[in-house]
């Protein structure tokens, strides 16, 4: 990160922010037609919701989901004139991919 590499830092972030998304609890239908306001909770932290947990498995697969979104929109951009965006694209993928081959090949 010291070196400034952008694509890394662009990886990386993204890539936090779709961890982040994936430990937050899902809405159910359920759950948005609310009580009335006179019977809703209050209080400090009445409204609060205790994340997911994700499995190191999970994790693994955001990274690797992650990865593949970008290879995958690389390919698509094959006119020259996308040439640069499409090698940073594999360069975050490379990024997020070296992450993934194990301890020392980061």
């Amino acid at each position: 990160m010291r070196s400034r590499d952008k694509a890394a830092v662009s990886a990386l972030r993204s890539t936090l922010a779709a961890l982040d998304n994936a430990e937050a609890v899902p809405v159910d239908d359920v759950e948005l037609r609310s009580p009335a306001l006179e019977q809703s909770p209050v209080g400090v932290g009445a409204t609060e919701a205790t994340r997911r947990e994700l499995s190191e498995r999970d994790v693994v697969d955001v990274v690797r989901a992650e990865a593949a979104e970008r290879l995958e929109a690389a390919a698509q951009l094959t006119a020259p004139a996308h040439a640069d965006r499409a090698g940073q694209l594999r360069a975050e993928a490379a990024v997020l991919l070296r992450f993934l081959d194990g301890p020392g090949t980061a």
